[in-house]
């Protein structure tokens, strides 16, 4: 697989391409300002408690020390979900699938310091995230495609882990996880952070609507992705619940410059039991 396959070949659906369009044109700040403080840059929330004193101390300060706050803790976040890819060596091979400007890539070769591929279905995304790849002197073992994760055309067998990091909402669940049934080895593991929405609240409550309407994307109920893990060999072995841990991220982000006006239909939804943040490891059997 090469970042120049054919448009043709990776968008198969107007609504995909409608997805590459909104992340190919995308610059918000609240993606940029956070990556610049380390150079990590992630497409997704953050979890835990922020310092309450960013919010203190001089006015002209304040902001840049929620952004670096809120930085922190998306980074925390990353560290959470591969906290949960286990017994990976370096000759072993990552799959960051929605893998975004590549923060999270960067972090997985860090840690365990083996082959991490990238698949996105915007080009912008690939280019950005290879330069990242060049500058960080890790381009060998760093790599992005233009690439659709329902179908890689990487080879059976060929990962060790994959992960998506809020990236499930743009995709059929029952397709995804058949491509990824067949890059896992068996044994290997898959780890999901996602928002989701809760089935025993009904369908999609208005705040969870407006989230959908705003990022484009098709929030799934929280039922359905178990039972596509089940239906593709892929065992739940840990299920967190992140939502209170992830509440204050967002309080923190309604009061930065960056606020989108999306803050408040996140903190309403997931105040109101509405909609959930979870984490899910599951094994490939």
């Amino acid at each position: 697989m090469t970042t120049t396959t054919p448009t043709a070949n990776v968008l198969h659906t107007a609504y995909q391409k409608s997805v590459a369009s909104y992340w190919n044109n995308e610059k918000d700040p609240v993606n940029l300002r956070l990556g610049d403080v380390d150079g990590l840059y992630h497409h997704h929330y953050g979890i835990g408690d922020y310092d309450p004193s960013v919010l203190e101390g001089p006015e002209d300060t304040r902001d840049d020390r929620i952004i670096t706050e809120m930085h922190r803790l998306e980074t925390a976040q990353a560290k959470a979900l591969l906290d949960h890819l286990v017994d990976i060596s370096p000759g072993d091979r990552l799959l960051d699938a929605g893998s975004g400007r590549g923060g999270t890539s960067f972090m997985a070769h860090q840690r365990f310091g083996c082959q991490v591929d990238g698949v996105t279905i915007s080009e912008y995304q690939v280019g950005f995230a290879n330069n990242q790849a060049e500058q960080r002197g890790v381009a060998d073992q760093v790599t992005f495609h233009f690439a659709n994760m329902l179908d890689t055309g990487f080879e059976a067998g060929s990962c060790r882990g994959i992960w998506t990091n809020e990236t499930t909402m743009y995709v059929d669940l029952f397709q995804l996880f058949d491509e990824f049934s067949r890059l896992l080895e068996f044994g290997g593991r898959y780890v999901c952070i996602t928002g989701c929405y809760n089935d025993v609240t009904g369908g999609r409550s208005k705040a969870v609507s407006r989230i959908d309407e705003h990022y484009l994307c098709n929030i799934h109920p929280r039922s359905d992705y178990f039972k596509a893990l089940t239906a593709h060999n892929l065992v739940p072995i840990n299920v967190i619940d992140l939502t209170a841990h992830t509440i204050p991220y967002w309080e923190l982000r309604a009061r930065s410059s960056v606020a989108t006006g999306i803050e408040d239909p996140f903190l309403t939804a997931y105040r109101e039991g509405s909609f959930h943040y979870l984490l899910i490891a599951a094994d490939r059997v």
